[in-house]
């Protein structure tokens, strides 16, 4: 089981306050669609994902991140049983739609990336980093527990 701080737990439910749930989605499922086009092979009934314009004009895209943000948010309010709350997100993940996990952990990255841009340093200093990328982790950690 993991610990949170105090410090922990505000910083991440501060970062998530400040992002916009129809932004920082999208930009980061875009960014690992770009970055990494092996990653396109799971989204083929999204229609054109042929290159960056295309992605990043992708109404499917754009849908999509939202819902990862909204899984995230799940996350948020369940930080001391993540594991749990995406038990069933990780068979279908694993079993139905046969996702390698190595992409959960590049769609943090890129997650990573976008949120770091969009808040500036003043807003991701080192603690928030340090926060944020504890949180990912066992978000990866627990999408990824299905295929162990």
């Amino acid at each position: 089981m993991v610990e949170w701080t105090d410090a922990e737990r505000k910083a991440i439910g501060s970062l998530f306050q400040k992002c916009d749930e129809d932004e920082i989605g999208a930009q980061a499922l875009s960014r690992c669609l770009i970055v990494f086009p092996w990653t396109r092979r799971y989204f083929s009934s999204f229609g054109n994902l042929s290159d960056a314009a295309a992605i990043l004009g992708n109404p499917a895209v754009k849908k999509h991140g939202r819902t990862i943000i909204h899984g995230l948010d799940r996350a948020v309010k369940n930080m001391d049983d993540i594991k749990n709350e995406y038990k069933e997100l990780s068979v279908m993940h694993s079993e139905k739609l046969h996702v390698d996990p190595d992409n959960f952990r590049l769609l943090a990255e890129c997650m990573t990336i976008c949120v770091a841009a969009k808040l500036g340093p003043s807003g991701f200093d080192a603690n928030t980093h340090e926060a944020f990328q504890k949180f990912l982790a066992v978000v990866v950690s627990a999408l990824s527990r299905q295929y162990h």
